[in-house]
Order: structure tokens, then sequence, then C-alpha cells
């Protein structure tokens, strides 16, 4: 009778463990989640653009392709930087515009 008292005793507080945790990062990643969809807010209203998803993934693009327009320039290769800057400008231009 003992026994089962102390193991039921150890199961408790090892459950009690794993809750706390568990519980510790639900709200970790809540205000992890709150502070990147306050981020995406600003941005969005910033730029004039829906919070969507998409025009995140498109501004993302956008933005890529200015960084490799600009690589291709630093490389020298100005035929290639001005189609990636072209390219970037005109993909960035239609989601803020």
């Amino acid at each position: 009778m003992g026994v089962d008292g102390f193991f039921e005793s150890l199961g408790e507080a090892v459950g009690s463990v794993i809750r706390f945790i568990i519980e510790g990062l639900s709200g970790f990643f809540g205000l992890l989640g709150g502070a990147v969809s306050s981020f995406i807010a600003g941005m969005s209203k910033a730029l004039g653009v829906t919070p969507s998803l998409l025009s995140i993934v498109v501004l993302g693009i956008g933005l890529w392709f200015i960084y490799l327009a600009v690589r291709a320039f630093i490389r020298r290769a100005i035929i290639a930087g001005v189609v990636w800057l072209v390219l970037g400008l005109w993909l960035l231009s239609g989601l803020i515009g």
C-alpha cells in the first residue's frame, strides 16, 4: 500500500512539472506570435499593403531581387544587375502601388 502511494505522488509531481513546462512554452509562443503579428501589421500599414501572407511573400521576393541586383553590380555584371533591379522594382511597385 505504501508503494502505491509513493508512485502516485511521484506521478503527480512529474505531471505537475510537465504541465508547468507546457504552460510556460504556450505562453512564450503566444507572446512571440503576438509580436510577429504586430510587426507584420505595422509593416503592412507603413507600406500601405494588406497584411496577408501573400503580400509578405511578394515583399520578400522583391527585396531578394534587389539584393541580387546589388550583388550583380558589385561583380560588375551590369546587364544582370539591371535585369534584377527592374524585376525587383516592378514587383515592389505592383505591391505598393
